[in-house]
């Protein structure tokens, strides 16, 4: 078979049945193929960034790598951002790159550049493709190392004319069928030492998620009694936020994840980088005094940058399943460790709602307010995808989660995602609503994904926290006291006043501006039944709550 068979061959082998992409003429050769290819369906972007995005969130809600085609240096460039998101999220990504023609590489034309040297520092490996005989072999090779822990993006730089070579390549490789990771040796002991903590505590990473082990984990912390935080931002539900035991995810600052686990004698890391901080501060994130066990199915996380009394290598699921097993009814006091975590964060978890429905108004909204009439307006199989920044904060201690894959975020940082990650979640997974919370400033980097919105019909709800301003670095200048003269004039997005109803039928998405908190729950409701895209503008406040 020609070269671009071969590729597809591998594509469909993979279970791919989606292609994210915004073609250019060095992508031609594929598109065309492509086009006699009825299994494959190409998902169009309007812009890289959006396009990365998209499939992210496929990947995550398909649990598959996901497949995405951009176009030469510059569509690279466009799409990086996404790329660093993919990698810190470890959501698994094969991504090609289409190079110029090699004939003429050497005259430096138009598009042509180095693309594993752009790609490198965001994706798990780059490598560009010399010979035809070769491309099989490195797709397939892509997509194993895409879900080989860590997991994360993968980039094929593929010159435009191997697409286009007639003479056969050799039949592709076969998949080969690798088996997961068993329990990390060590749990017994790490068993002895949870069971033989006074004061334990639990911090659920991303990796919990991913690996389907939200049952095992609870079950863990139920036999020892143990309070629950989720990591700093964390991307997924790695813990029921309705459980008696889980108090709140923890802030990305060490001050803060210091003074959260205070106290507590054992710590167990479960899944995370341990841990990702935003700001600067001085001191460590772990308390003096404290011991930590640390478990990941990445052997460079455990003791990456604290000391760890025991550092666990293997499964994540299969470890917290053992451990579970084994910790049954070793520790007395776990009932009444449960009783007393339930009575606090049930209190404190009334009295937010409480400040909350207190607040509700006519816009502009209190922020807390208007959060809580999004929580108000979801229906409850909702997957809510989050990309709000300081209203996302409040939204975190506000949703009710049990469902697995029921929230989705990156830690990466890089803003515009949120748009097309939840077009590619609800892509992905049809049978669930997808509502997706945005700030206004990260709303405006990822507009593009509207259309691919429309383009597809995709039935999501966007809706837009919008202050007018970038409210998160306002409040870190009155954290670090230096306001001086005022707030900078480029920390404000108005004037002009921002639309974000216009903004979305320009791409062909229904909108609607609320005017009340009220309005916000009955819009968001209606919105998540209507089998439409659909955008709410929520004009806030910039503070509140």
């Amino acid at each position: 078979m020609r070269p671009v068979e071969a590729l597809l061959s591998v594509l469909r082998d993979e279970g791919v049945s989606t292609v994210f992409g915004n073609p250019g003429t060095t992508e031609l050769p594929f598109v065309e193929a492509l086009a006699g290819a009825a299994d494959l369906t190409y998902v169009l972007g309007a812009q890289e960034a959006s396009v990365v995005a998209m499939a992210d969130g496929y990947a995550r809600a398909t649990r598959r790598p996901a497949f995405v085609s951009l176009h030469a240096a510059a569509g690279l460039a466009n799409g990086l951002t996404g790329l660093l998101n993919a990698s810190r999220s470890r959501t698994p990504l094969v991504v090609t790159a289409g190079q110029q023609d090699r004939r003429h590489l050497v005259h430096d034309p138009m598009l042509s550049g180095d693309l594993v040297g752009l790609a490198r520092p965001a994706v798990k490996q780059a490598v560009e493709v010399q010979h035809a005989r070769d491309l099989p072999v490195l797709v397939r090779r892509a997509f194993a190392a895409a879900v080989r822990p860590p997991a994360g993006p993968v980039l094929l730089s593929v010159p435009m004319d191997l697409l286009e070579e007639d003479e056969p390549v050799g039949p592709p490789p076969g998949r080969s069928r690798l088996g997961g990771a068993g329990p990390a040796a060590g749990w017994r002991e790490a068993a002895a030492l949870l069971a033989g903590a006074a004061r334990p505590a639990i911090v659920a990473g991303d990796g919990v998620g991913r690996d389907d082990a939200l049952a095992e984990l609870v079950a863990v912390a139920e036999a020892l009694g143990a309070t629950v935080f989720h990591q700093p931002m964390n991307d997924g539900l790695d813990f029921p936020t309705t459980h008696p035991l889980y108090a709140s995810a923890l802030e990305p600052r060490n001050s803060a994840i210091r003074a959260a686990l205070d106290g507590y004698d054992v710590v167990f890391v479960v899944g995370t980088r341990a841990f990702t901080a935003h700001h600067y501060e001085p001191g460590p994130p772990v308390p003096e005094g404290t011991s930590v066990v640390q478990l990941d199915d990445d052997p460079a996380e455990p003791g990456r940058v604290f000391p760890v009394v025991l550092g666990l290598v293997g499964g994540v699921r299969e470890t917290l399943a053992v451990l579970a097993g084994d910790l049954d009814g070793r520790v007395p006091r776990a009932s009444e460790r449960i009783a007393a975590a339930g009575r606090a964060h049930a209190a404190a978890r009334a009295a937010l709602r409480d400040r909350a429905a207190a607040a509700y108004g006519d816009a502009p909204m209190d922020p807390l307010a208007a959060v809580h009439a999004v929580v108000a307006g979801l229906p409850a199989d909702a997957v809510v995808v989050e990309e709000a920044i300081t209203c996302g904060v409040l939204l975190r201690r506000l949703l009710p989660l049990e469902r697995p894959r029921s929230y989705v975020h990156t830690v990466g940082g890089g803003l515009g995602s949120g748009i097309g990650m939840a077009v590619g979640s609800r892509l992905g997974d049809p049978s669930r609503p997808v509502v997706a919370v945005l700030g206004d400033g990260c709303a405006l980097f990822g507009l593009q994904g509207l259309w691919s919105a429309a383009r597809y019909d995709v039935p999501a709800v966007f809706v837009v926290m919008n202050n007018g301003e970038y409210r998160t670095l306002k409040d870190t200048l009155d954290r670090r006291g230096r306001l001086g003269g005022g707030m900078p004039g480029c920390l404000d997005l108005r004037p002009p006043e921002l639309d974000f109803t216009g903004a979305a039928r320009f791409f062909g998405v229904d909108a609607v501006r609320a005017g009340s908190a009220d309005q916000v729950a009955e819009a968001v409701a209606k919105a998540a039944v209507s089998g439409r895209p659909v955008l709410v503008d929520v004009p806030i406040t910039g503070r509140g709550g």
